[in-house]
């Protein structure tokens, strides 16, 4: 009966901790205690970052090989070197000064007859068609005509400015304040004008806006020097 009972108090102490089938440690009292995860990564959860690095080293080839295509021939594969549009240029340069000298400008069609100012080969169809029509009716592009107005009200307002600049008076200065406001009101219209025309100009035409102080001091200026 005793050598039961030992056997008995044996077993039980063997199976005090056992692992369940979901990975939880049964502790001995009925206190469980779960098994921490591994810490390393599985490997499928690396192949999606693969891929993308993957994708995007090859997305960047074709765009290098874009860009390269763009460049004359004697730049390719030199990307690097290519520091500005001064690099360009000048292989443009000297391509055309080659080609003086082996004469390929000689005897060219048309040569020593008024050139065809008619068509423009090199702008686009449907600008090109819209400013031979305007031309035929004796009218000018939106941007030309508020080209023309900018410039006359500029050269009216610097006039004005300076009559006001040269008629104040040197103990009340209220017709210069007066007067300064005023233009200051003017100068901003002016502005908006260009700010207009800058959106429907070609694209290198911009022109930039007045500023107060930089007239100011361009006034200043000149009365010092006359």
């Amino acid at each position: 009966m005793a050598a039961r009972f030992a056997r008995s108090i044996g077993a039980l102490s063997s199976s005090a901790t056992h692992k369940s089938p979901a990975g939880i440690e049964a502790v001995s009292h009925g206190v469980f205690k779960p098994r921490l995860a591994s810490s390393s990564s599985s490997p499928e959860s690396e192949l999606p970052k693969t891929n993308n690095k993957k994708m995007t080293d090859r997305l960047s080839g074709v765009i290098d090989v874009v860009n390269d295509r763009k460049l004359p021939a004697e730049l390719r594969g030199q990307r690097d070197a290519v520091r500005s549009e001064t690099d360009i240029i000048n292989v443009v340069e000297q391509r055309i000064w080659h080609s003086m000298e082996e004469g390929q400008f000689e005897n060219l069609p048309g040569k020593g007859k008024p050139l065809d100012l008619n068509t423009n080969p090199h702008a686009d169809p449907a600008e090109d068609t819209l400013y031979r029509i305007l031309s035929r009716n004796k009218c000018a592009p939106e941007w030309v005509e508020l080209n023309k107005e900018i410039r006359n009200r500029v050269v009216e307002w610097r006039s004005a400015l300076k009559r006001a600049w040269t008629h104040r008076g040197s103990v009340d200065d209220s017709a210069w304040i007066e007067a300064s406001e005023s233009l200051k009101l003017q100068i901003r219209d002016i502005n908006n004008k260009v700010f207009r025309y800058n959106l429907i100009v070609p694209f290198g035409r911009q022109m930039l806006g007045l500023k107060w102080e930089k007239e100011m001091d361009r006034l200043k200026e000149e009365s010092t020097g006359s």
